[in-house]
């Protein structure tokens, strides 16, 4: 059985197009197998909705009168990145709220937070604000110029909304880790981690990955997805845009070809103006930092039986490492590695011992992208694209360690 891109995308205009969600396809094959279940199916949807703290917005102001060349600038209190053009900036999900403004601006220093930012300021940061201006609410924006002959403003203030300015579009430079570890605790104190708090001597264990419903499981190899592929993102439409930063797929993988720990990581691109709050939404976690949730879903074409032979891929066919996060280095013990069954049983055995485990991601609101984007597909109003280029397959991870440069004496 082969399809085409083309035919699935004039059944979906037709309105005729038979959409699963990943969850569906995977009940079905157990019922009917994998060659009549790819006799039936046209497009498996696949979702997520998780923290993806390397992600943030581009934001385009518009030229103020007389013009501004932004140098510094702050949004509800968080830095903004302004190095490029005049009234362009760059919010990132993780920056920390860093003044309590408004106020002198000549006065603000970022050295000095922890005494102008109230409880409320330190537990709101760049992720925050992109959800709130998607949902329509308004941001205090204070900035410093360099002044020039062409850009005379010295500083400026205001309030912006969605409505108020130029592009608003999220570029995510890391999105859907195709696997991830699981954190736990095995020293003596609680931990605060990206994954949340840790309990200490194993107290609980967290995962960030939903397992067998999220995109890159389903298609391992990224023989579907490429750079180009239209998206689920945010409650709207996105693109991959890239590889993602910290892009792995050489990591070992299972004899189903699903990786072992971190693996292929994608770039995400997609206009903010066009999602919904029920999707994109600020987070904090305890004594680490602001980030981001966001819901990704991510369209599978049937075109052949080997797609719904990857997507059969069950929870107990996928494993993460358990990593122990008591150990402060770069490459930490781990204590082996558990299936997603497991994970998703609420509880992992650790030495012998029962550990309680839970997801960071939501495991419903994965399960709720997967079906809107199935009902875009079958209302005809999302159909797909054709990757302009594959996803690398041959990077590999480079960390980076500490050196004194030595003194040349000639």
């Amino acid at each position: 059985m082969i399809r085409t891109l083309a035919e699935i995308n004039e059944k979906i205009e037709r309105q005729t197009a038979v959409v699963w969600t990943v969850e569906e396809l995977k009940a079905r094959v157990l019922e009917v197998g994998v060659a009549q279940a790819a006799k039936q199916v046209d497009v498996v949807t696949t979702g997520t909705f998780e923290a993806m703290e390397s992600s943030g917005a581009i934001i385009n102001l518009g030229h103020t009168d007389p013009p501004i060349k932004i140098r510094q600038c702050w949004l509800d209190g968080v830095l903004a990145y302004s190095g490029f053009g005049a009234v362009d900036l760059y919010i990132g999900a993780t920056q920390p709220c860093s003044h309590s403004g408004p106020g002198d601006l000549s006065m603000v220093d970022d050295s000095k937070a922890d005494e102008s930012v109230g409880q409320k300021g330190r537990d709101r940061g760049g992720g925050h604000v992109i959800a709130d201006l998607i949902a329509g609410k308004p941001i205090h924006l204070q900035a410093i110029g360099q002044v020039t002959d062409c850009y005379p403003c010295p500083s400026f203030e205001t309030t912006i909304t969605t409505d108020t300015i130029n592009q608003f579009y999220l570029f995510n430079p890391r999105n859907l880790y195709q696997n991830f570890i699981v954190g736990v605790n095995g020293g003596d104190r609680p931990l605060y981690t990206y994954l949340g708090p840790l309990q200490p001597r194993l107290g609980n264990a967290v995962y960030s990955n939903p397992g067998a419903i999220s995109p890159l499981f389903n298609d391992p190899e990224l023989q579907l997805i490429g750079i180009g592929s239209r998206i689920f993102l945010g409650g709207g439409t996105g693109y991959v845009s890239w590889e993602g930063t910290q892009h792995f797929p050489l990591q070992k993988r299972l004899p189903n070809q699903t990786p072992i720990g971190p693996a292929a990581t994608l770039a995400l691109i997609g206009d903010a103006k066009q999602m919904s709050p029920k999707w994109v939404k600020g987070c904090y976690f305890k004594s680490y930092g602001p980030s981001l949730m966001i819901g990704v879903g991510i369209p599978l074409p049937v075109l052949s039986e080997a797609v719904v032979e990857r997507c059969a891929v069950q929870d107990q066919d996928l494993v993460a490492p358990v990593v122990d996060f008591s150990i402060p280095r770069r490459v930490r013990p781990t204590f082996g590695l558990v299936s997603y069954a497991q994970l998703k049983s609420g509880r992992i055995t650790l030495e012998g011992r029962s550990v309680r485990s839970a997801p960071l991601a939501s495991i419903y609101l994965s399960r709720q992208v997967a079906l809107e984007l199935k009902q875009w597909i079958e209302a005809g109003t999302f159909t797909l694209t054709e990757p302009v280029a594959p996803i690398p397959s041959d990077r590999t991870f480079r960390a980076q360690d500490r050196w004194s440069p030595q003194v040349s004496l000639d």
